[in-house]
């Protein structure tokens, strides 16, 4: 059965003011952060390369098609089909005109119960109806669910500049159909949320980490799955750019050799005959950080000279339209006998990679049965970052905070095995796939644990609160939240693209000046 029958989407008259122009440059803002010079001798040098993005889309921003795949097993009676009929109901309200949504559900077999629909004013109380109609009863067949709503994605007639999402949620263990971790699930991300404390979190895990971009979160309180629910749509309502690849590969000097790049689990490929590595990372939402740690091998030289280490090329699509950033290289001086000392954002960056791993290692113990290794290795952690010095002031300070919470957080989840089983691994398995992806996940507190969140998920966790509390009120429109944040910040919609276009003329700068001194 063929799911082509996505609604076209029809133009909607809009007499408000001019619309921006759209710039297609400094969507992703790059940013490089290392050691201006390194020693003589042959030293491993470390570059970290921040890509952040940049500028807000407004009505101009790529429409999202957004399934939605939920479980209503018997499992899923009473407060918890009421709880996600609320969450559901949030989503229906937030998105616009420009995007469309698929609604499907899964217990012993799925069911698509409406195609890809555009949600316009009256078509959203007929979602709604469709949200409210829902039952509760059968098994568990996730499978099914999954590959139903991928064929909604795959076969849709409409693709072009559009973001595509899938949100997944179940509350139980697949108890029919196959193994849904083994489902291949392509160029779409898949974020999974683990409802109620009987999920199957390293199954949903394994779902979103077979997509590109996608997160499991952690749902054990109830009351928290329209808030969940929000920090998802917010990130899919704030796509900046689309396919975003970065490579990086040693300068044709051969002044450098790319030892490691550090990029979470993004998939990463490598050149054998140049040494390049490219990493592809999905969408990257507005505001949203991707931090890539690249280790060098510096070869030994004989005297003071500059030396060009690393050349950085990356691209990425926006509404359709792509875009291939100028290559950057980054330059330093080779002087001196002794390496200086790293610099701050690299020195957390990897402190937060430590404290990642030492939470997997934790959750591997505890997978073991031995909760007391695994509670003394969360110690260590914590020690680890107790002697961390960092300004109080300074932005690093609410990253050390947070993971601190973190650790804290999981600590308290294994009290007992049985505690850990039920609540513990599920927060350290949302809480592994987070770090991974660089990306917010709800887990635990969800108000405290604020890691990798943008300013509209903040706004969102705030509207979705308050609608959790009376449904019945309007929310804000997306053009609202965009207003809101223009009107913080006037020139965000052409910032990236004045940032990128005069990095530009730095780095042609730069390249001029290395050019006269090396004719000197």
């Amino acid at each position: 059965m063929s799911f082509n029958d996505d609604e076209p989407i029809v133009a909607i008259q809009d007499g408000s003011e001019e619309k921006p122009t759209v710039f297609v440059a400094g969507k992703t803002k790059l940013s490089i952060i290392n050691q201006t010079e390194a020693p003589l001798e042959e030293t491993k040098f470390k570059v970290m390369l921040e890509l952040v993005g940049a500028g807000l889309g407004g009505s101009n921003r790529s429409g999202v098609d957004l399934v939605t795949i939920l479980d209503v097993s018997g499992s899923m009676k009473d407060d918890k089909l009421k709880k996600m009929k609320i969450a559901m109901q949030f989503i229906v309200k937030k998105l616009s005109p420009i995007d469309r949504l698929s609604i499907v559900t899964f217990e012993a077999t799925s069911k698509r119960l409406c195609p890809l629909r555009q949600m316009k004013e009256e078509t959203q109380p007929q979602m709604e109806n469709i949200v409210d109609a829902l039952v509760a009863s059968g098994g568990t067949n996730i499978t099914d669910g999954l590959q139903t709503g991928l064929r909604v994605i795959s076969d849709r007639t409409l693709t072009t500049g559009r973001v595509a999402g899938i949100i997944l949620m179940s509350d139980g263990e697949q108890n029919v159909g196959g193994d849904a971790a083994q489902v291949k699930i392509g160029n779409v991300p898949v974020y999974t949320f683990g409802f109620g404390a009987n999920h199957e979190p390293k199954v949903l895990k394994a779902i979103a980490e077979n997509s590109t971009g996608g997160t499991f979160s952690d749902v054990q309180n109830q009351d928290n799955l329209s808030i969940a629910f929000s920090q998802c749509l917010a990130g899919l309502l704030t796509v900046v750019a689309q396919d975003l690849k970065l490579t990086v590969a040693k300068s044709e000097e051969n002044e450098s050799t790319i030892e490691k790049v550090h990029a979470g689990n993004y998939p990463q490929t490598k050149d054998d005959e140049d040494g390049s590595v490219t990493v592809l990372f999905g969408d990257l939402y507005d505001k949203e950080l991707r931090r890539v740690i690249v280790d060098l091998v510096l070869p030994t030289v004989d005297k003071r000279k500059g030396a060009d280490i690393l050349k950085i090329d990356y691209n990425y699509k926006t509404g359709g339209r792509p875009f291939v950033a100028n290559p950057i290289v980054v330059t330093i001086t080779r002087s001196g006998t002794s390496a200086a000392a790293e610099k701050e954002e690299v020195t957390m960056e990897e402190n937060r990679l430590r404290t990642a791993k030492m939470i997997k290692e934790a959750r591997f113990m505890a997978d073991e049965n031995k909760l007391d290794e695994a509670k003394d290795k969360l110690v260590d952690a914590q020690n680890m970052l107790d002697d961390v010095e960092v300004d109080e002031t300074s932005p690093n300070s609410s990253l050390i905070e947070m993971l601190r919470s973190e650790l804290q957080q999981l600590l308290r989840l294994m009290k007992s095995q049985q505690m850990y089983e039920q609540q513990g691994r599920p927060f350290a398995l949302s809480s592994e796939t987070s770090h991974d992806r660089q990306r917010f996940a709800s887990r635990g507190d969800v108000e405290k644990m604020r890691l990798f969140a943008t300013p509209r998920m903040d706004a969102y966790l705030e509207q979705a609160k308050t609608f959790v509390e009376d449904p019945s009120k309007p929310l804000p429109t997306v053009d609202d939240d965009v207003k809101q944040e223009i009107a913080a910040n006037p020139l965000a919609p052409i910032i990236g693209a004045l940032s990128y276009y005069i990095q530009s003329a730095i780095q042609s700068l730069q390249a001029i000046d290395n050019i006269i001194n090396t004719s000197r």
